[in-house]
C-alpha cells in the first residue's frame, strides 16, 4: 500500500514543499531513498522505539520510502514524524481524511516526545505558499510558525497527541500570533547610555551611526570605553518593522531552532571572538548555515581589536558590506543569505595600545610600528567604514563625578523620529530602509548640495585625497546629520560634522 506525507526541505533560508512517499510490499528489507543524510537514515530506530511506546509497530514487510523530489538533499531529524505517519498510513494502522492537508514536521525521541525543529517559520511560509490548510509541529515551534496568517498552526508535544488529532480523537492547540509590539512594548534587554561618563562626542557618534545604519570604527587606548559603549548601541537601536523581524526570525530559525516568543522583535548584537574562521564569519561548509554577518542581519555586527583578526578573514566583509547579501557558491548548490547589518568595530591605534605622543611613556611605539599595525586593515575595507572615530581616555573628573549621561530611552526617541523620515523617504520607491543603504541613485536624488557645502567639500576631497566611495560616505553620514535636524536641506554644519569623522583619512592622524 502507497501513503504520502507533505513535508518540507529547509534551503538556504527558504523551505522547498517534499513529499514522504512510503511504499509497503511483500518481503523484507527498509530502504530510504532520496538523497537522505545519516540523521535520517538513523531515523527507523528512533521510529521504532517511538511507536513500540504507544502500542504501534513497524510491520516486518519490506518498505521502501522515497523523498521526493530525489534529487533534492535531505537533512536533519525533522523528516521523523512525516516518516512515521507515512508508515503507520501504509501498513493500514492509521487512517486520516484530513492528513493531506497539513505539512507535518518534527523530530522523534525513542519515548515518542517531539522535539523542537530547525527552520518552523521557513516551513510555515512554504506550507502557506503551496495552499495547505495548516501544518502540525513540535510545541515549542508553534509560536514561531503563527506568524503566517491564514494557516491553521497545531502544536503537539507527542507522536501519539498527533495520531489521536488525525484520527480525530482530541484537538492539538492552535497557535495564534500575538500582533506587533508597540514602540512603548518592546523590552530593550541593553545596557544604558546612560552609565558612560563622559564621551559626549563618541554617543553623539553612535547616535548618528544608529540613526542612519552607518557602519563605525572606534580607535583608541585600552580602558577608554569603545567595548562598552558598542554594547550599548542596540538599546538606541529603532524597532524593527514586521518585514525586518520576519526575515531576522528565518536566519535565527534555520540556525538556531526555535525562538520561544515566536517572532524576533530586538536587534541581534553578534560579537565574534577574532579568532573566528571566514566559513563561520560569512556562513556555508558542508551543509550550508547562515554566518555572523547573516545572523547580525537587521542589527550589529561588533568587531572587538579589529587589527587581530585574520586579514583574509576580514577581507571578505568587503562583498556584503556593499551588497547586503553574501552568495555562496559550492559545486552542488548556490545559497544567498542576507547579511544587511550595521559594522561596528574597535582597535587600539598601535600594538601597545596607545597613541604617539602618549602620556604612557613606557609604553610608547614609533610611528612605524603604528604604520604596520594599522596596514592589518585594508584601506578597501576602511573605505566602506562611514565613521572613523578616535576615543581620548576619560578624564578623571568625568569618572568620579556623579554626573548620570543622557538614557538611552532619550537618544532613541530621536533615532526613531530621524529613521521615521529615512522609511517615508525610501521604502515605498525604492524598499531600504536607512540613509546607510543610498546607492548612486539615492544620494543624487537626496544629498543635494548647494554652493557653500559644495565648496566645502570640494576642498576637503582635495586636501585629504579622499575616494569616490569616501565622498559618497560623508554625503550619507551627513544626510542623517540633518535628519536628525528635521533639516530638508544639507549646510555646511551637517557636511563640516560628517567630515571630521572620517579620522583615518587625515594626514598626520598617527601622530
Amino acid at each position: 500500500m502507497l501513503s504520502k506525507v507533505n513535508g518540507s526541505a529547509v534551503y538556504g533560508i527558504e523551505a522547498l514543499p517534499i513529499t514522504v512517499e512510503v511504499n509497503i510490499d511483500p518481503g523484507v528489507g527498509y530502504h530510504l531513498v532520496g538523497l537522505p543524510d545519516n540523521a535520517i537514515r538513523e531515523s527507523n530506530y528512533r521510529i521504532a522505539s517511538a511507536l513500540s511506546q504507544i502500542g504501534y509497530r513497524i510491520p516486518g514487510k519490506k518498505i521502501t520510502i522515497n523523498l521526493s523530489p530525489a534529487d533534492l538533499r535531505k537533512e536533519g531529524a525533522c523528516y521523523d514524524l512525516p516518516l512515521a505517519l507515512g508508515i503507520l498510513l501504509a501498513s493500514g494502522q492509521l487512517y486520516s481524511d484530513i492528513l493531506p492537508d497539513y505539512l507535518i514536521m518534527g523530530e522523534l525521541s525513542l519515548d515518542g516526545q517531539l522535539q523542537p525543529i530547525k527552520g518552523a517559520l521557513p516551513i510555515a511560509l512554504a506550507a502557506f505558499k503551496n495552499g495547505l490548510k495548516g501544518v502540525v509541529l513540535p510545541k515549542s515551534n508553534a509560536p514561531e510558525a503563527a506568524v503566517v496568517q491564514g494557516l491553521e498552526v497545531r502544536g503537539a508535544s507527542s507522536l501519539g497527541e498527533v495520531i489521536e488529532f488525525f484520527k480525530g480523537n482530541m484537538e492539538l492547540e492552535r497557535a495564534f500570533f500575538p500582533g506587533i509590539p508597540t514602540q512603548e512594548d518592546s523590552v530593550l534587554d541593553f545596557p544604558d547610555f546612560s552609565e558612560v561618563r563622559g564621551q559626549e562626542t563618541v554617543k553623539r557618534c553612535m547616535e548618528i551611526a544608529a540613526a542612519g545604519g552607518h557602519n563605525l570604527i572606534l580607535i583608541g587606548p585600552p580602558g577608554s570605553g569603545k567595548t562598552m559603549m558598542a554594547r550599548r548601541l542596540p538599546g538606541i537601536l529603532p524597532p524593527m518593522s514586521l518585514e525586518e523581524a520576519l526575515e531576522t526570525t528565518k536566519i535565527h530559525s534555520v540556525s538556531a531552532g526555535a525562538s520561544p516568543d515566536g517572532l524576533i522583535w530586538e536587534r541581534p548584537f553578534r560579537s565574534p571572538h577574532h579568532t573566528i574562521s571566514n566559513v563561520a564569519l560569512v556562513g556555508g561548509g558542508s551543509y550550508p548555515q547562515p554566518g555572523e554577518i547573516s545572523l547580525a542581519h537587521n542589527g550589529v555586527l561588533f568587531l572587538d581589536e579589529l587589527p587581530e583578526f585574520k586579514k583574509h578573514v576580514l577581507e571578505v566583509l568587503r562583498q556584503p558590506l556593499e551588497d547586503r547579501q553574501i552568495t555562496i557558491s559550492r559545486s552542488r548548490f548556490t545559497i544567498t543569505y542576507p547579511s544587511s547589518f550595521m559594522l561596528v568595530a574597535s582597535m587600539n591605534p598601535s600594538p601597545s595600545g596607545y597613541f604617539i605622543p602618549s602620556e604612557q611613556g613606557a609604553y610608547r611605539n614609533s610611528a612605524n610600528a603604528m604604520r604596520r599595525y594599522m596596514s592589518k586593515i585594508s584601506g578597501p575595507l576602511l573605505d566602506r567604514i562611514d565613521i572613523h572615530l578616535e576615543v581620548s581616555p576619560v578624564p578623571f573628573e568625568e569618572i568620579s563625578s556623579g554626573r548620570q549621561g543622557e538614557p538611552s530611552r532619550l537618544v532613541r526617541n530621536r533615532v526613531v523620529a530621524a529613521r521615521t523620515l529615512q522609511v517615508k523617504r525610501f521604502t515605498a520607491e525604492f524598499g531600504i530602509h536607512s540613509n546607510a543603504q543610498m546607492g548612486p541613485r539615492q544620494i543624487r536624488q537626496y544629498c543635494i548640495l548647494k554652493t557653500g557645502p559644495k565648496n566645502l567639500l570640494k576642498h576637503a576631497m582635495e586636501r585629504l585625497e579622499l575616494s569616490a566611495r569616501a565622498y559618497d560616505r560623508i554625503l550619507k553620514v551627513s544626510r542623517t546629520i540633518a535628519d536628525l535636524d528635521a533639516n530638508l536641506n544639507i549646510t555646511e554644519k551637517h557636511l563640516s560634522e560628517a567630515i571630521q569623522y572620517r579620522s583615518l583619512d587625515r594626514e598626520g592622524w598617527l601622530g
